[in-house]
């Protein structure tokens, strides 16, 4: 396990593109210059002893230097000790909506967008809760088994989209299914799975579903994303939006939130239906009915000692500086000597 004590040092590894891009601009004014001044062939040969590649070299070395003395003041730190640490929790799976409908913009930046922030800003107010991730269009898919990995949530989280499952559709109750089998069998509490849709359910019983999970001692939580007077359903090509979504007599489709489905399935599923409004805050509650459930003891593997690693990084720093410090933009003179490709 590898971590940095001070990670906000690793921006300043931003400045270094910067850095080769003025280096290339300084380089290109001074051969304008040159090339203003005389002929280049025969200012070489008025300045022999320059060397042709050495600003360059000495350069490189430097830009070396300072992303190994950027990476030494960040602290890279690499983990010694693995022990199990015994947590008190509930185990929470997410069933997010990635149906195209979710990118229907009611909901500003749109659907989708504002689920996964509503998700994020979930993932910073939990402790020492195991949360998994699934997503479902007209199949579903479990992203994220369940962990304490917060920081795997939030990565596995910036990557979703539409695109991510091949068949299109809004299949909750398969989702639902899908949180069920994630679970550790056996338990009939400690257990929750929040759905994340608009509600347009045209592929199975979600119902059904929330009452099976009911039975099995699993809350389900519903959000509905959207409004209920709908919204067009954007298309997009290569990032670009060319049109809205249209049925087969040229009309565009309008997607609307189904509140009575979603209803439905928190009631069947012993839950709490919230819609989602422009305050992204719907997860807080959802929240404070999580914090007052029973928890259970569960172990988590995770590493209690670490080790700095910063004094490599630093050393390779110092070396590389040095290196660039004796070498001279000069040519060497017995290397000269060898005129290894002078003309016959």
């Amino acid at each position: 396990m590898i971590r940095f004590a001070h990670p906000e040092y690793l921006y300043a590894l931003a400045l270094l593109p910067l850095s080769v891009g003025f280096y290339w601009w300084m380089r290109l004014l001074r051969k304008r210059a040159l090339a203003r001044f005389g002929n280049p062939s025969l200012l070489q040969r008025l300045m022999p002893a320059i060397g042709k590649y050495k600003i360059g070299m000495k350069f490189t070395l430097v830009m070396f230097a300072l992303s190994f003395l950027v990476l030494g003041l960040a602290n890279p730190q690499i983990g010694t000790k693995l022990e199990e640490v015994k947590r008190e929790g509930v185990d929470i799976m997410i069933a997010l909506d990635v149906s195209n409908s979710m990118k229907a913009e009611d909901i500003k930046p749109n659907r989708l967008e504002s689920a996964k922030r509503e998700i994020s800003g979930m993932l910073d107010k939990l402790q020492n809760d195991r949360i998994g991730l699934i997503v479902f269009g007209g199949e579903s898919y479990l992203q994220l088994p369940l962990t304490t990995d917060y920081s795997a949530a939030r990565l596995i989280l910036s990557a979703i989209d539409v695109d991510v499952v091949p068949i299109q559709g809004t299949a909750v109750g398969s989702a639902i299914r899908l949180a069920m089998k994630s679970f550790v069998a056996g338990e009939k509490k400690h257990k929750v799975i929040i759905v994340i849709t608009d509600g347009e359910n045209h592929e199975d019983d979600a119902i059904s579903a929330a009452k099976e999970a009911q039975d099995e001692g699993v809350i389900v939580h519903a959000i509905g994303m959207g409004l209920p007077v709908g919204a067009p359903i954007p298309i997009y090509q290569n990032n670009l939006q060319v049109g809205f979504k249209k049925d087969r007599d040229g009309n565009i489709v309008l997607t609307k939130l189904d509140e009575t489905g979603l209803q439905q399935i928190a009631d069947a599923g012993g839950g709490r239906y919230i819609r989602a409004t422009t305050q992204k805050d719907e997860l807080d509650a959802i929240l404070k009915e999580i914090e007052s459930m029973e928890k259970k003891e569960f172990g988590a593997k995770v590493f209690t000692e670490y080790e700095d690693r910063f004094q490599y990084f630093l050393g390779t720093a110092l070396f590389l500086l040095a290196a660039e410090f004796f070498i001279s933009e000069r040519k060497n003179r017995w290397l000269s000597r060898w005129k290894l490709f002078r003309e016959q």
